[in-house]
């Protein structure tokens, strides 16, 4: 790769972030187009997630990425935010402006239900049941997809109850599913008869502990998705397969994601081809 003076910058921020797929995606795109650009990997702590922006937006970047923990933080820290963000509460994708303002986007909705139509079929989950794992970022994005692919119901469990309640409260109003929330602990009550179980938690990650849960209160045939995409095959989607369900790994929803991250970064839209998904999996060791 051969940069000028006149390269486009752009990032990705989270903590950790030496598992993130992100920079090699971008980079496959920057190859294949013949851009004058780089994206870089930036571990940022949650402390310094201000100031490192600030400093981003110094030095030149046109935007950044946003992964775990900061997406909540990111949409509080922009001056406008897009509609998918401001309903999510959360934003995946911050744009530097000439005039110092931050414009936070949400591209996680569009990914997944992308990626969930492309898997199961754009009508796959209408008037279905899902079960959603988590109350963060993702959770909000989550939700907002599975509200457009037309769930009925959406059970948002999280160890923390207070979490969940909240969430669900917050959104109600932006969604046509009904929202529940349940704990941890309500968990056999909160999957009976799930249509589609969808692990937005970061349980499962490359050095995080294994998702353990009994599968057996959802309906046989229910979908198990993972948004976690390192590893590729999940504990989680591995116990999955064994039950006989149907599994969805969160490396399309990545790049989903990442088509309109790379337009406003660089300027080209880019294509997702089984080229660029055969390169992500040889970089997990698939």
């Amino acid at each position: 790769m051969s940069l000028t003076g006149a390269a486009k910058l752009a990032g990705v921020v989270g903590w950790p972030i030496a598992h993130s797929l992100s920079p090699r995606l971008h980079a496959y795109w920057l190859a294949e187009y013949g851009i004058d650009g780089a994206f870089v990997p930036l571990p940022i702590r949650r402390e310094d997630l201000a100031a490192a922006l600030h400093g981003l937006r110094l030095a030149g970047f046109k935007g950044v990425n946003v992964t775990v923990p900061h997406k909540e933080a990111a949409f509080a820290i922009a001056h406008m935010a897009d509609a998918p963000a401001s309903a999510a509460g959360a934003a995946n994708l911050l744009l530097f402006g000439n005039d110092g303002r931050i414009l936070a986007r949400n591209t996680d909705s569009v990914g997944l239900s992308g990626h969930l139509a492309e898997s199961l079929g754009v009508d796959a989950l209408r008037g279905k049941t899902a079960v959603l794992l988590g109350a963060g970022g993702a959770a909000r994005a989550a939700i907002l997809s599975l509200d457009t692919l037309g769930a009925a119901q959406i059970r948002v469990v999280n160890r923390n109850r207070q979490r969940a309640e909240a969430l669900a409260a917050a959104l109600q109003s932006n969604v046509k599913a009904k929202l529940l929330a349940y704990g941890l602990e309500d968990w056999r009550t909160a999957a009976s008869g799930g249509d589609i179980l969808v692990n937005a938690t970061s349980a499962g990650m490359k050095g995080n502990p294994p998702l353990v849960l009994g599968l057996d209160p959802l309906k046989k045939d229910a979908v198990v998705c993972d948004l976690v995409y390192n590893p590729l095959e999940t504990d989680l989607l591995r116990t999955a397969k064994a039950h006989g369900h149907k599994t969805v790994d969160g490396l399309g929803m990545l790049l989903h994601q990442a088509v309109p991250a790379f337009e406003a970064f660089f300027g080209v839209t880019p294509k997702v081809t089984p080229g660029l998904r055969s390169v992500l999996e040889k970089a997990l060791g698939q």
